[in-house]
């Protein structure tokens, strides 16, 4: 039985949870004065993206928008008719391009005639699709023939990612996003923060006054923010830029209470981001004791995930763990080498030189 302090909120693991249960699907709790939190369901064990939806003036503004779901689509009408009251929405956020953020932003303008505002990077990659009707391309393959897997897998792996839930309704424009861009919604104005790792450039908006952040995908609580190399890019650091970008959310005071994309509102955001650093100190740690002698991709993820089932949880799983290793292989702690055409990674030997990072070839 979780502990309750004298305000009823829940204390688990570090963290105070002023609503021990979240809203049901579909339906919207009030956080704070014109904020409402929606819990929108997904199809996936992960069941649920937290919505944050912004009263102002005589209309909403939506902060990201779910999955391209007939379910997603059943909700925004039920939240139409209950929430909104028949008021229009007058502008959609989305916090990043990935499809349970950015889903159905495309309806949702076309819809009310309204703006979209994203980070050039997030808008410009929601535009990078995995193509609906073609086999995957010799890269894709090449990425996962690499770590270890067959051909076979590799096309399991893209038959995947081409479910059409992972592709959001095409956007045609948008208004842009910039580190420290104010926005001014319903008399309180947030303040743009742009964090790195999890997506490219994923915006955080943080209300000083409310003592409010809508992290998004940023920072979690209880599980982590998935931070992967994919066959898109695969010579990436993504690790490197999700630490820093926690790092500079150090600024933010401890009070803030945080509204993230999963699970539910919390405070203490300074005891999450330790505990974020530390989850990936542990796995940095473990990979590179694993790593005396040569070890293969899928070795490597069988140290940081034992327990996996099915092709997109190691399609998951594989993109964390290169991650790790990609930033080991910055930090001039592991070296990478190519035998049989199977990358293997080990540590490198006493006194050698790290390898020159821009050499790609």
């Amino acid at each position: 039985m979780a502990d309750l302090d004298a305000s009823g909120a829940e204390l688990r693991d570090g963290l105070r949870y002023p609503w021990p249960q979240p809203p049901a699907n579909g339906q919207v709790c009030e956080v704070a004065s014109g904020v409402f939190w929606l819990r929108m369901p997904l199809p996936f064990r992960l069941d649920h993206i937290n919505l944050y939806l912004l009263q102002h003036q005589d209309g909403w503004v939506v902060v990201d928008t779910g999955m391209n779901t007939a379910q997603t689509f059943e909700v925004w009408e039920q939240v139409f008719s209950e929430v909104f009251q028949g008021q229009p929405v007058q502008a959609v956020i989305c916090t990043h391009f990935h499809s349970d953020h950015a889903g159905v932003a495309a309806w949702l303008t076309e819809r009310f005639e309204c703006p979209l505002y994203m980070t050039a990077a997030e808008f410009q990659w929601l535009h990078v699709q995995v193509p609906l009707d073609q086999p995957p391309a010799w890269a894709f393959v090449d990425f996962y023939r690499k770590a270890g897997f067959s051909t076979e897998q590799a096309g399991e792996f893209f038959a995947a990612v081409q479910n059409k839930h992972f592709h959001p309704l095409p956007c045609t424009g948008f208004r842009r996003l910039h580190q420290d861009s104010e926005l001014r919604i319903g008399g309180r104005t947030w303040q743009v923060l742009i964090g790195n790792g999890h997506s490219p450039e994923h915006a955080c908006l943080y209300s000083a006054a409310d003592g409010l952040l809508i992290s998004g995908d940023q920072v979690l609580p209880r599980i982590t923010s998935t931070v992967g190399v994919q066959a898109t890019e695969p010579e990436a650091n993504p690790l490197r830029d999700w630490l820093q970008s926690i790092e500079r959310l150090r600024a933010l005071p401890d009070t803030v209470l945080v509204l993230p994309a999963h699970e539910r509102p919390f405070f203490n955001l300074h005891t999450r981001l330790d505990q974020l650093a530390a989850h990936h100190q542990g796995h940095l740690a473990r990979m590179l004791d694993s790593c005396e002698a040569p070890r293969g991709a899928l070795e490597l993820m069988a140290v940081l995930f034992p327990r996996l089932s099915g092709r997109f949880d190691e399609l998951m799983a594989l993109g964390e763990t290169l991650a790790h290793a990609n930033y080991l292989m910055a930090e001039g702690a592991l070296v990478r080498e190519e035998h049989g055409g199977l990358l293997r990674y080990r540590q490198p030997p006493a006194g050698a030189t790290a390898p020159d990072p821009q050499r790609v070839f």
